[in-house]
């Protein structure tokens, strides 16, 4: 099985499933979906750290200037 970078397409999903004949063809493409699945927590956790940052700086400007019109 490739190691291709294709995200979440199920027409893959399913193409590579009908070609999972053997069971080591089934054990590297449920080993495949893990580490998919893995990276998509890891995706989702960076888009979490950055709208913290995001959210973060965006009050630490808004709080400076209602400190200068004040």
């Amino acid at each position: 099985m490739s190691k291709q970078d294709a995200g979440y397409d199920y027409t893959r999903y399913r193409q590579l499933l009908a070609e999972a004949v053997d069971e080591n063809k089934r054990l590297e493409l449920i080993d495949l979906m893990i580490r998919e699945k893995a990276r998509d927590r890891l995706q989702a956790q960076r888009m979490s750290d950055r709208m913290a940052m995001t959210t973060a700086t965006v009050s630490r400007i808004l709080d400076q200037a209602g400190r200068r019109d004040a």
